[in-house]
């Protein structure tokens, strides 16, 4: 039979994040106008796929916080009024830091609800959510053991280096200034750049997609790391920006998972680590009206820009939007 993609979700969550206990952990951020369809086709899909796949959901929803809304603007920058008052808009995804921030859990997948496939296309799509969770922990568990150094003061400088080589190698984390540090600073600056949320993201080969692509950037501290850029926030008016993003070998699906807590069990804030300089303004319109939209920094680019980030390459298949209708026409998404 056919499937819904919130439905194809709850058999991926079962085939990839089933505990010990047999629990699958579920949340879905959604629309205020469509909750109460969502909980309708939970509350109908889960007892028969709680009974044919043997798994018990625990299924949680939210909405974009009202906290999170920007004010809209006219096209010369006044006040966009309706009726008299002014017009608050949704932030764009960047607002579901704040979502994600409420979650405790250690470990969190995060995917775009469009890209799923029906049971018979699903197999390399599980086999690399093993691959980067997999990769997920091995990095955090080497960051841990770092930590616990550094905090234990039990490390050489031997030691030191080591983790100057994993910030470089693994991270891809660069300083010019680290080479100017004293050595009580620089252990302080490993210990400051280790200590925070970790994710590793899949990334496909660019097939002419569109959408953001991972990047190597400059951060205002002057460090480089990786980034997932969109094309909002590259400028047009750049011409080697541009070739570069034209020349651009790799496409980001939304393929992430994420380590949230540090290595005493404590959740991350994660506001903490958003770069708010990475908003930016878009242009829409409203009952014919235009208008100049404030959306804050995106949940996978600037609300994430302070993470340590891993990039994998993960095959195309792991990568089926459905962006219109006519995207079902494709082979992965025929049953």
């Amino acid at each position: 039979g056919a499937r819904t993609p919130l439905e194809e979700h709850l058999v991926e969550g079962a085939q990839t994040a089933t505990d010990s206990q047999g629990v699958v952990n579920l949340h879905f951020t959604v629309s205020p106008e469509h909750r109460a369809l969502f909980e309708a086709k939970i509350a109908e899909a889960v007892p028969a796929l709680e009974k044919k796949l043997g798994v018990k959901y625990n299924i949680s929803l939210s909405e974009q916080k009202k906290s999170t809304d920007t004010v809209a603007v006219n096209p010369d920058n006044t006040p966009f009024r309706e009726d008299g008052k002014l017009l608050f808009r949704p932030g764009g995804h960047g607002a579901l830091i704040e979502n994600l921030n409420d979650i405790d859990s250690a470990v969190v997948f995060i995917k775009n609800i469009d890209n799923v496939v029906p049971d018979s296309q699903r197999g390399v799509t599980l086999e690399y959510k093993k691959v980067i969770a997999g990769y997920l922990i091995e990095v955090h568990d080497k960051i841990e053991e770092y930590m616990r150094k550094i905090n234990a003061g039990d490390y050489t400088m031997d030691d030191v280096r080591e983790m100057i080589s994993f910030m470089h190698d693994t991270l891809n984390l660069r300083d010019d200034a680290m080479k100017n540090l004293e050595d009580v600073d620089l252990v302080l600056y490993i210990k400051n750049k280790l200590n925070r949320p970790i994710r590793v993201c899949g990334m496909v080969r660019n097939e002419g997609e569109p959408g953001g692509g991972p990047y190597i950037a400059y951060n205002s501290d002057g460090s480089t790391s990786p980034q997932i850029l969109e094309s909002t926030q590259i400028d047009p008016a750049n011409s080697q920006y541009k070739e570069m993003v034209a020349r651009a070998t790799h496409f980001n699906p939304v393929d992430l998972v994420c380590f949230l807590k540090d290595v005493d069990g404590n959740k991350f804030d994660l506001p903490r680590y958003v770069d708010p300089d990475t908003g930016f303004i878009s242009s829409k319109s409203r009952n014919g009206k235009e208008l100049r939209a404030l959306e804050l920094p995106g949940l996978w680019n600037g609300a994430m820009s302070d993470w340590n980030t891993v990039f994998i390459e993960v095959p195309i298949g792991t990568f089926n939007p459905v962006k219109t209708v006519n995207d079902l026409l494709r082979p992965a998404h025929q049953g």
